[in-house]
């Protein structure tokens, strides 16, 4: 599998995605302040990848610590969460992370567990967290792969894939897997501008796993749709709310309604840790605002007029309305949505196909 990151002796290794295609190269961050900056510069990115990311963080910052006692390390941790919470907004996994994390260490350094031992127990549980993100990948495969037609092409936005997660990936995920059993599909990536994640993430990790791939500028699916010629859409999901509004990439929304005025199936597929249950509707959802630049400049080069306004936020919000399915870990989520969630959110953690 592709190696977005890695827990190494020394920092956490990243694979270098604003560099992709055309170079493979790694970041080796050594501290958690290091981390935060891998994060809020897009290095890593996808909301899976980035909330393991952000537990190794917190981990490095915790077994980096030379606080003697609890009462100096509790300071020190409420530092390090806040740095690594501050990167990413929208993508509810960063959160869930940390504070997994966070409980963990509070409940070891409420029990007065010597500081060697929290270390090594934070590390361990980061490390498992990265685990944990490849198996429900797998198990969301296994889960969605029938969903997809057993002939045709499907249409992604944004990048979904093992790039964007701890390896196989969401949506890609779902993908890779029905490929597996026999699927014989090809993708449809839309560029997915600014940033052009589809044409620089998606079509590089399909061209790796020899699935046919095509990429698309943002404009053109509805032309093709009109045509024919995409059988199903399957995105992933920065964070999900508890009526089954989905925040994607920016330009996910347009996608949605279009694949329902053509009767074409729009499905999400994300970790149960992208689900805030928390935030009742999409509308709860806070929305990051990049840097004017990712819309002014394309490979350095100024695109724009000097001056002219520019409007870059990273997301969006698609109503539940237009999703036929959210895939998870857990299962297959269909509407209603705040009543199959309410539900599912009952079920074990750790349920499989």
């Amino acid at each position: 599998m592709i190696p977005t990151l890695e827990w190494l002796p020394n920092g956490v290794n990243f694979l270098d995605q604003t560099k992709l295609p055309l170079e493979e190269t790694y970041v080796l961050a050594k501290n958690y302040n290091e981390v935060a900056t891998v994060i809020r510069d897009m290095i890593v990115r996808g909301a899976p990848a980035i909330g393991v990311a952000g537990a190794m963080g917190v981990a490095l910052g915790i077994q980096s610590s030379t606080a003697k006692d609890i009462p100096a390390l509790n300071a020190e941790v409420a530092v390090i969460c806040d740095t690594l919470a501050t990167t990413r907004p929208t993508a509810v996994n960063l959160f869930w992370a940390i504070g997994r994390i966070r409980d963990l260490y509070n409940s070891l350094a409420a029990a007065k567990t010597p500081i060697p031992q929290i270390k090594s127990a934070v590390v361990a549980e980061a490390r498992r967290m990265y685990d944990e993100d490849i198996a429900a990948c797998k198990a969301m495969g296994a889960f969605g792969a029938e969903l997809l037609p057993k002939q045709g092409t499907v249409l992604t936005h944004c990048n979904a894939g093992a790039l964007a997660t701890c390896g196989y990936g969401t949506a890609l995920g779902v993908i890779r897997a029905a490929v597996e059993r026999g699927h014989q599909i090809d993708v449809l990536a839309d560029e997915t501008r600014p940033y052009l994640q589809g044409a620089r993430l998606t079509a590089w990790e399909l061209m790796h796993d020899n699935i046919p791939t095509t990429v698309l500028c943002d404009n053109m699916s509805a032309h093709l749709m009109s045509k024919g010629r995409i059988q199903a859409v399957i995105v992933g999901a920065d964070r999900i709310a508890a009526n089954g509004d989905v925040a994607n990439k920016i330009g996910t929304y347009g996608v949605a309604i279009l694949a329902k005025e053509h009767g074409i199936p729009f499905y999400v597929a994300a970790p149960w840790s992208t689900l805030d249950l928390n935030t009742p509707t999409g509308a709860g959802i806070p929305i990051e605002q990049r840097s004017a630049r990712e819309v002014t400049h394309s490979n350095g080069k100024q695109m724009t007029p000097n001056g002219v306004g520019i409007e870059n936020p990273a997301f969006d919000v698609t109503p539940a309305k237009y999703i036929a399915a959210i895939i998870t870990e857990r299962g297959i989520l269909r509407a209603p949505y705040a009543e199959s969630i309410s539900v599912m959110s009952a079920q074990p953690a750790h349920t499989s196909a």
